[in-house]
């Protein structure tokens, strides 16, 4: 029997960051991304359970959960002003800055096929830059998960 599902295109994944400088709510698409790696059991916890009744069978229980969102692509500027993408820009001169309690910012992310977005509040860790001659600027962060992801409808503007 013919499957009536089909694979999603990487491309369709649109990943924006919320400016918290902004007056108003204002979230901003990072530009240039390559590739991005979603990993749920990133800094999930567990404890062993095995006792002499599991009769030689391993036992644990997972005490903590956590996630990871890894994207990578390509340093991006504006062909007329040479200013940096504003999403690259932000997570690379505002929250890259930021510690403490205010590390803490909101990411969202969805493929353009889906209604609804996935909202964490996240801290993030700025990936290195370079490239060789003949090689466009790599840019890349780490966002890591805290607390219980959210969800948020798409609004049309």
């Amino acid at each position: 029997m013919a499957s009536t599902t089909r694979p999603i295109d990487a491309r369709g994944w649109i990943f924006e960051v919320q400016d918290l400088e902004a007056e108003t709510e204002t979230w901003l698409p990072i530009a240039g991304l390559t590739t991005f790696t979603v990993n749920p059991g990133e800094n999930e916890e567990t404890a062993e359970t095995t006792a002499f009744e599991s009769e030689g069978a391993y036992e644990e229980d997972v005490m903590q959960r956590g996630a990871s969102l890894s994207l990578e692509g390509q340093y991006r500027v504006d062909k007329t002003t040479g200013a940096q993408d504003p999403g690259q820009a932000y997570v690379d001169n505002v929250w890259a800055n930021l510690v403490g309690i205010d590390s803490h910012n909101p990411v969202r992310w969805r493929h353009k096929s889906q209604s609804t977005w996935v909202v964490w509040d996240a801290t993030m860790t700025p990936g290195e830059q370079g490239g060789g001659t003949n090689e466009k600027t790599t840019w890349s962060a780490t966002i890591r998960r805290n607390g219980w992801p959210t969800t948020a409808p798409v609004v049309s503007p």
